[in-house]
């Protein structure tokens, strides 16, 4: 875990880490939320809308953002203030993911940074593009 103050971070800083969806993912997910939407749950129903396998949920990729701000930057002393995200492409069971951010604001008045999130597939492809603001210690 980092720990990162705001008197340490600078526009362009960035962190990264990987992580590979499983299918214990998906199932414990899919328990904490109740979404039982057949493009996640169904191999046959993913099939017929042409997908090569069940699509792993938007938000459980993009849930990675919580990672990316509470372990990677800033890390400890973090607290969200506010995430938005947008999924450019489908994830799938298996996918191993690189989660990046790089600040793109240091805020002195409010103590808070900007982050550029991006999620990237094993093949480089952009999957899910994003925006979190985080509080933090001086």
């Amino acid at each position: 875990m980092n720990h990162y103050t705001l008197s340490e971070l600078a526009v362009g800083q960035s962190e990264s880490f990987t992580v590979t969806v499983t299918q214990e993912m998906m199932e414990d997910f899919y328990r904490l939320t109740g979404d039982d939407s057949p493009i996640h749950r169904s191999e046959e129903y993913a099939a017929g809308r042409g997908y090569p396998g069940r699509v792993v949920y938007g938000m459980l990729g993009a849930s990675f953002f919580s990672t990316l701000a509470g372990v990677y930057l800033p890390g400890e002393h973090c607290l969200l203030h506010g995430v938005e995200a947008k999924f450019a492409r489908p994830v799938f069971i298996g996918d191993t993911l690189t989660v990046k951010g790089t600040v793109t604001e240091v805020n002195d008045t409010f103590k808070e940074i900007t982050v550029k999130a991006e999620i990237f597939n094993q093949e480089g492809k952009k999957v899910t593009r994003g925006l979190y603001r985080a509080g933090l210690a001086r």
